[in-house]
């Protein structure tokens, strides 16, 4: 006997949930568990995936043909579903599959055309899937009443579009929550229909299930609604595009509405408002996840104001730049620009003016009524209003959270982003939930995944609203490769307790080198021993094949002295501002010397009469990590600016130097393969000048993943875009990178000494600080901190990690989400084997941590 008294709960299943035997198994195990929990089930699905395109095609085929390759198909998909179940469809499919035949036989009877019939034949979706699902939760002891969607949901006439774009009266329904009661506690619906007013189906249009499923959660007072589908959630950008992107375990109504409507596709935009407006629970589920954690939608939280929760990009932008000198005192402009916009049937999305101008987008995701439709009438009727012009195929990038406003001053460093790229428009949502810039297409993916690296990444792992990285998810075994010291914490422990230590795993180095010499396009890999001058380090790379770049005498003598084998003919020597007696010296060694700068030239042609030379040469396109370590462009201090290159070549026949190298570096951390590809497209344009160049060295920079959710720089991809280009004969490619090399190999080790709290801020304080490791405080580098004693345990505590040197800048990491944390634990910081030791220091005359080596 089913409750009367008890809640409701409304769980709605897309496409690819109800494609396949096992995804009904969840269905029906979640249907078993919420009626355990006395709690009635409303279950609204969706036709299987391909069918609702499938009954299109046939919808729209010359009347009196049926296609009977099309319901051929339509058949299979689901017999094999069913088969899958050791099932054949049953009487109510049967009955569904008979109306559709009747109908398609004779489309006159119907009395249906034009979008009407449309309605009508796509509606047998969700109308088969539903009897179909039906009948799978009855064999699998579910049995569920099969209720018609055209019985519970009744389209609004007044606000409807027509039948494929129909809306719902919103309001609930407590008799038919009674009498649905009474029928049973569990229930199966169609989603995307709804009876209209020719009590035929209308559609809510696509994605129009999840609508469905929050009327009627409305309808029914139910407690949540529950969305299930082939993803866990809603993620911080499009994981096609950002693999890092992360789950959002939480969001408010008004941020999933604002995901949804700029473009994030699990969810109907739509469907917010009315369990928005019912204070109904939703939440956003994996079916073949199901007790993984997902996405819960419910009340804005002041936890989160001011937080960037998201980057989402749209395509397909149409912007209309309209330009009048008589706009600032013409009352009425916009109302009459406007009004021939809705003459003409397009809808305006994004909205920016100033005094004698207004820029608008037009909104691309309507059904059936992209930008171009009416398009050329309506600028034909602006032109007499005022100046038109038209920019297509741009794309919208927006940054999403609530109160973004609070963030606009803490944006400056990632709109450095745009710099070099043309913004049309800049707008700032009136609800203060997005900030959205208009941009080219070009490159529209790279600025995603970089303002996601540079505002969501560093705080992603220690706020609670961001959950499991996609590329965890989909990672094979579930997760990232264990790095080399997981598997060593018993030696890390033994090094630990001799006090605080860099380690240096050997192997990995080796490893590192050996993937950079298989790029089939590079002919010579060099190492910028500046990022770690251990000599097992120098010795290891050195066996392996590996050159060396230098940038000072002294690094100069310690790889001579260091490694047997080493010719300085083959050191490649990059000095920066250095004195005369540099470049002497080095020529005189028979090292390869590179000038960077017009002044040595000029101030000393006697000492590079007659030598080769590289030039290191400025491109004027700098890339990196953090500001401070871009080492091209105005800013930076390094290379020979473009424009002095005339200057240069008048010096060099003059004093008969030649230049047999070309080189350029612009920046370090730098993930994008396409930045080699460009550099080496600019230097086969500059080479012609210089016809005794036999090497382009394209510097270094080769990005390291410094989170969990980072991916490995694309080897493979730098190797295919270097070979698109074809280098002349005779000329080699070289690469120099440190960081790549040695960064992952290396840890630091040091003991918990002291904890402390103020208020809600918790420090943990370690052995070491920022003379030992420098990065977090010059670059605000990030390291991955991890209690090598607690890892077995849960994180509990966010805590500053902290050394103890007098600056306030000492902080080795910030709200790290860590278990507790007590005295003597011994903390390992990763990605610590580049710029680590080499860059320390005796500041408040404490001793650096040491260097240890592990072989084998």
């Amino acid at each position: 006997m089913s409750d009367p008294n008890a809640t409701w709960v409304v769980m709605k299943f897309g496409g690819t949930s109800v494609s396949a035997a096992e995804r009904w198994r969840t269905i029906a195990q979640r249907c078993a568990l919420e009626r355990e929990a006395g709690r009635h089930v409303l279950v609204v699905v969706s036709a299987l995936s391909g069918v609702t395109d499938l009954l299109q095609r046939l919808a729209e085929a010359p009347p009196g043909e049926v296609g009977a390759e099309l319901l051929a198909d339509l058949d299979a998909r689901h017999a094999e579903l069913a088969a899958e179940l050791a099932l054949e469809p049953g009487e109510a499919f049967d009955i569904e599959r008979a109306r559709l035949d009747d109908l398609l036989q004779d489309p006159a009877a119907s009395g249906l055309q034009g979008e009407h019939w449309l309605a009508t034949v796509q509606s047998f979706g969700e109308r088969l899937s539903s009897a179909l699902g039906a009948q799978i939760l009855g064999a699998m002891g579910q049995g569920a009443v099969l209720d018609s969607a055209l019985d519970l949901l009744m389209v609004d006439p007044a606000s409807s579009e027509g039948p494929l774009s129909a809306y719902c009266e919103e309001n609930t329904d407590p008799e038919m929550a009674a009498r649905l009661a009474q029928a049973g506690p569990l229930h199966i619906t169609q989603g995307f229909l709804a009876r209209g007013p020719d009590n035929h189906p209308w559609l809510l249009g696509r994605g129009g299930s999840d609508t469905s499923a929050a009327l009627l959660a409305a309808r029914l007072q139910a407690t949540e609604l529950q969305i299930w589908t082939d993803v866990p959630g809603v993620f911080s950008a499009d994981p096609g595009v950002v693999r890092g992107a992360r789950l959002l375990r939480r969001l408010s109504y008004s941020e999933a509405q604002e995901f949804a409507a700029m473009g994030a596709k699990v969810l109907h935009p739509p469907c917010i408002g009315p369990v928005r407006r019912h204070g109904i629970a939703l939440s956003i589920r994996d079916t073949n996840r199901p007790d993984a954690e997902h996405t819960s939608v419910g009340p804005r939280s002041a936890a989160t104001e001011g937080l960037v929760k998201g980057v989402i990009c749209r395509s397909g932008i149409t912007l209309i730049h309209m330009e009048s000198i008589t706009m600032w005192h013409q009352p009425g402009f916009l109302a009459d620009a406007f009004a021939i916009f809705k003459r003409h049937g397009l809808s305006i999305d994004l909205v920016s003016t100033s005094e004698s101008g207004v820029s608008v987008s037009l909104d691309p995701r309507r059904p059936g009524r992209g930008p171009q439709r009416g398009l050329e009438p309506c600028l034909e009727e602006l032109a007499s209003l005022c100046t038109v012009r038209v920019s297509t195929g741009c794309v919208a990038i927006s940054l999403v959270g609530n109160a973004i406003r609070t963030l606009l001053g803490r944006l400056s460093e990632a709109l450095d982003l745009f710099q070099d790229r043309t913004i049309h428009m800049v707008t700032q949502s009136a609800n203060d939930l997005n900030f959205t810039l208009v941009a080219d297409a070009e490159q529209a993916d790279r600025m995603v995944q970089k303002l996601h690296a540079k505002l969501i990444a560093p705080i992603a792992d220690h706020r609670e609203e961001f959950g499991t990285s996609w590329s965890e998810l989909t990672a094979p075994g579930g997760g990232r490769p264990r790095a080399w010291w997981e598997a060593r914490e018993s030696d890390l422990r033994a090094v630990a307790a001799d006090g605080p230590a860099y380690v240096y795993d050997i192997a990995s180095v080796r490893q590192a080198a050996r993937r950079l010499l298989g790029i089939r396009s590079v002919d010579r890999v060099l190492y910028a021993m500046k990022a770690n001058d251990h000599p097992d380090v120098l010795r290891a790379l050195f066996e392996e094949g590996v050159y060396f770049e230098c940038v000072s005498p002294g690094e100069i003598e310690h790889v001579l002295a260091e490694v047997p084998g080493t010719r300085p003919q083959d050191l490649l020597f990059t000095p920066n501002f250095a004195p005369r007696e540099e470049y002497e010296d080095a020529i005189l060694r028979g090292v390869q010397l590179t000038v960077d700068n017009l002044y040595p030239l000029q101030a000393w042609p006697e000492v590079f009469a007659g030598q080769s030379l590289f030039l290191r040469l400025d491109l004027d396109a700098g890339h990196g990590h953090h500001r401070k370590v871009v080492t091209s462009g105005a800013a930076s201090k390094f290379g020979i600016p473009l424009h002095q290159l005339d200057e240069v070549l008048e010096i060099v026949r003059e004093h008969d130097i030649a230049i047999v190298g070309l080189h350029a570096h612009t920046g370090s951390g730098v993930s994008e393969p396409e930045v080699w590809k460009l550099q080496l497209e600019r230097f086969l344009e500059l080479l012609p000048s210089f016809p005794q160049a036999r090497v382009i060295d394209l510097g270094g920079g080769l990005g390291v993943p410094e989170r969990r959710d980072q991916s490995p720089f694309d080897l493979a991809a730098l190797d295919a875009l270097l070979g698109e280009l074809s280098v002349p004969e005779g000329v080699d490619l070289w690469l120099e990178p440190g960081r790549y090399l040695v960064s992952e190999a290396g840890v630091l080790l040091a003991r918990v000494c002291q904890t402390k709290s103020k208020g809600e801020q918790a420090y943990l304080g370690i052995e070491v600080g920022m003379n030992t490791l420098m990065r977090p405080s010059l670059y605000g580098a990030y390291h991955d901190i991890v209690n090598l004693d607690r890892r077995s345990e849960a994180a509990t505590r966010r805590y500053t990690v902290v050394g103890p040197i007098c600056e306030s800048g000492d902080i080795l990491g910030e709200s790290r989400f860590l278990p507790e944390s007590r005295e003597g634990d011994v903390m390992l910081i990763a990605n610590a084997g580049a710029y680590g030791r080499v860059m320390s220091t005796h500041y408040n005359r404490r001793a650096p941590a040491r260097e240890v080596v592990l072989e084998g």
